[in-house]
């Protein structure tokens, strides 16, 4: 029984692939916030909001190392409470400001969890959140780089937005596959966008752990993040957990020309914090990189 609803899980992220394919036109940010490869996946993947038990809180911030005008800045709170073992239920506000572009979204996220063995270690999560999307543009000086690029752009006000995303876990692996802004798509509005977007991401990640003191875990992931016009993008890294878990490093190679490291630190199973530096991804050196800062609260675990 445990081999055949692992076959149908699998089976089931499989079929999600071509179908998000499709998934061509969404307003998102270029790059993840580092915080959704390992600290907070349900940052990027609505399927695992109250996958794990309690409440938890996390804040996620990355700004451009250097103070450059129009630079890059990203901000996230994200809320999400297992309500019973079959049942997550999460809150994600999210503000992003790139130039002359703004972006504020309200998310709120519902998910299935339902264990595929009688040992409960294997769990398939499926998940789905309704956004209210504010995009804007700020007024620029005419004639200059900026006003050409938004020449037409309009932007939209209260636009409704459908994520949908699905994962397996078993403890130690991790599949994911996420398709933000259905709604958007089908019904096309985004007619021009002045950067470019991720489509959809899969991501795949497994967790070896050890019988060492200092060395607690190892677990590597790779991504998968088709863009808009413009080349896939493939992350790929590991996270090394020391101490019984209170301190972690991490890295990650992005297909883009960039890369990202970081230092976590966890206190008593319920606080954790994470800082990370990506330097900038070719063409955008004028920015410096960037740094970000994530911090998350675990209560009623």
């Amino acid at each position: 029984m445990k081999h055949i609803s692992t076959q149908f899980c699998l089976l089931l992220l499989t079929l999600v692939l071509p179908v998000a394919v499709q998934a061509q036109r969404i307003f998102d940010q270029q790059d993840p916030l580092p915080q959704q490869y390992f600290e907070n996946r349900y940052l990027g993947n609505p399927a695992l909001a109250g996958a794990d038990t309690g409440l938890s809180l996390s804040m996620g911030y990355r700004k451009a190392w250097k103070e450059t005008d129009g630079a890059p800045v990203s901000f996230a709170l994200t809320g999400d409470y297992q309500v019973c073992r079959t049942l997550g239920v999460g809150l994600t506000v999210f503000n992003d400001q790139a130039g002359p572009l703004k972006q504020t979204r309200v998310a709120m996220s519902y998910a299935y969890h339902t264990s595929l063995n009688e040992d409960n270690t294997e769990f398939l999560h499926i998940g789905a959140s309704v956004s209210l999307d504010n995009k804007r543009a700020e007024h620029v000086k005419p004639g200059t780089p900026e006003a050409k690029a938004l020449e037409g752009y309009e932007g939209y006000k209260n636009a409704m937005g459908l994520d949908l995303g699905i994962a397996y876990t078993n403890g130690a692996l991790t599949l994911q596959a996420a398709m933000p802004n259905v709604t958007r798509t089908l019904k096309n509005i985004d007619e021009k966008e002045p950067r470019g977007q991720s489509t959809f991401a899969v991501t795949a990640s497994y967790k070896f752990g050890t019988r060492s003191y200092k060395i607690s875990s190892i677990e590597p992931l790779i991504s998968f993040r088709p863009m808009l016009n413009s080349n896939s993008v493939v992350d790929a890294g590991a996270r090394v957990s020391f101490a019984r878990n209170m301190v972690n490093v991490f890295g990650l190679y992005h297909s883009n020309k960039a890369v990202t490291g970081g230092v976590g630190f966890q206190f008593k199973n319920s606080i954790q914090v994470q800082a990370s530096y990506t330097n900038q991804r070719s063409g955008l050196d004028a920015y410096g990189g960037n740094f970000g800062l994530g911090i998350k609260v675990r209560l009623f675990s």
